[in-house]
């Protein structure tokens, strides 16, 4: 005996639909209609792929047609003909979805119906499952967390490991061997990131609109000259322009810095990374004492003029000398590189972007989510094919800079040092 609810329910329906019909002049608009109305009880995902289908099957029919004739035809010179019905599968949203297609007879062979064929290709699902996958989701669950409506195929992980596999190798050739020629840049921060005993040395471009893009990664054993180069290599390789006059924003990293002075000589303007600096001095002492210290230090690096951050730093120097000579030596080292952005005169408003490398941190930091359900990190390219696709999803992310419309005025100080002395122009 059926519930009261579901006879008002079915009444309803029956209701709606007389409603509808009354207007004879519109019956052929309102019986889908209302199929749709009821659709929409049952979710609109599964009304959506219902929808797509439907639609699908329509232009494979038409197809049909056209090769065949009108169902029920005697299609005069046509020696194509229909051949009944066969299972199949497409690819919808990322899902492998049954359907029973028509199979179309020729000089008795079947005939490829390229509409079919064009809805099996999985170039979509290998999308679907990259981005999904990027997002978190592991490749143990995306079979379940997949069958969102009656007739999807479930998937095993082994195929789930493959698309992913073919997916991200794809993104990995778009990021790594992409034309660079075009770029016109004013800066490059040169960061890496380790996961487990192997480090990713990463590349980041600004552009003269403020515009950020990844312009490199290179894998090895540690952040060696090595790999530095080998990294800046490929990036000459692509057609990158290393004459022009540059900020190069780096942490403390020696490799990192004779790579760079390698490849740009004296057209690069080392910049030291504040944030790193600040790490590296607070990291010799205690927790209690190193929050007390890192809060002086960026206070001095927040002075607005080269002078007068010059001379809280070296006080903050000597008063380290005295308590913490290890850590007065790490301060000292490098100290005018960190203070780059001070003598360049460099807008404030582009500080916040320039003065250390937490923009391709920030990038890291999705990398991380993106590899938090690699529970085995084997060796290849696996680390490659990982931190690239993260990568990849965080450019995708990126924005302007912080205080892009003070680049102007950044690139006239580039352009100034560009231009020769005066003196020399008059000596020539």
């Amino acid at each position: 005996m059926k519930k009261t609810y579901q006879i008002n329910e079915r009444k309803a329906i029956e209701k709606f639909r007389s409603h509808l019909i009354q207007d004879a002049g519109a019956i052929q608009m309102v019986l889908p209609l209302a199929e749709i109305a009821q659709l929409l009880r049952e979710g609109v995902s599964e009304l959506l792929y219902e929808a797509e289908k439907r639609l699908l099957l329509q232009i494979v029919e038409d197809e049909v047609a056209w090769l065949t004739g009108q169902r029920y035809s005697r299609a005069v010179g046509r020696e194509a003909r229909r051949w009944g019905h066969t299972h199949g599968s497409v690819v919808i949203h990322g899902q492998k979805v049954r359907i029973c297609r028509p199979r179309v007879r020729q000089a008795n062979r079947d005939l490829k119906l390229g509409s079919y064929e064009l809805f099996r290709r999985e170039e979509q699902m290998q999308g679907q499952v990259f981005e999904r996958i990027t997002r978190g989701l592991t490749m143990r669950g995306y079979g379940p967390a997949m069958k969102e409506c009656d007739g999807v195929f479930g998937i095993q992980k082994s195929a789930v490991s493959e698309k992913f596999l073919h997916a991200s190798a794809g993104k990995i050739r778009e990021l790594l061997h992409r034309d660079l020629r075009a770029l016109r840049l004013c800066a490059v921060m040169l960061d890496g990131v380790e996961y487990k005993g192997e480090h990713m040395l990463t590349a980041l471009g600004i552009d003269r609109t403020g515009r950020k893009t990844i312009l490199g990664l290179h894998q090895g054993a540690s952040e060696n000259q090595k790999v530095c180069e080998a990294l800046l290599a490929s990036l000459v390789q692509r057609g990158l322009n290393f004459q022009q006059p540059i900020l190069l924003v780096i942490d403390g990293s020696k490799a990192l810095r004779g790579a760079v002075r390698k490849y740009w000589g004296d057209r690069g303007l080392v910049h030291r990374c504040q944030i790193h600096k600040r790490r590296n001095v607070c990291g010799h002492f205690s927790d209690g004492c190193a929050s007390s210290w890192d809060r002086k230090l960026a206070q001095a690096y927040d002075e607005p003029d080269y002078g007068s951050a010059k001379k809280a730093l070296e006080r903050i120097l000597r008063e380290l000398m005295e308590v913490n000579p290890s850590a007065a030596r790490s301060l000292e080292e490098g100290l005018e590189e960190t203070l780059t952005l001070h003598r360049l005169k460099l807008p404030r408003e582009l500080w916040k972007s320039l003065r250390s490398t937490n923009l391709i941190e920030s990038a890291f930091s999705l990398v991380r989510v993106v590899c938090r359900n690699v529970k085995r990190w084997r060796p290849g390219d696996q680390r490659e094919r990982w931190v690239g696709s993260g990568l990849w999803v965080a450019e995708r992310k990126f924005r302007r800079i912080d205080g892009y419309r003070a680049l102007p005025l950044f690139l006239s100080i580039l352009d100034a040092r560009a231009r020769p002395p005066k003196e020399e122009v008059r000596a020539a």
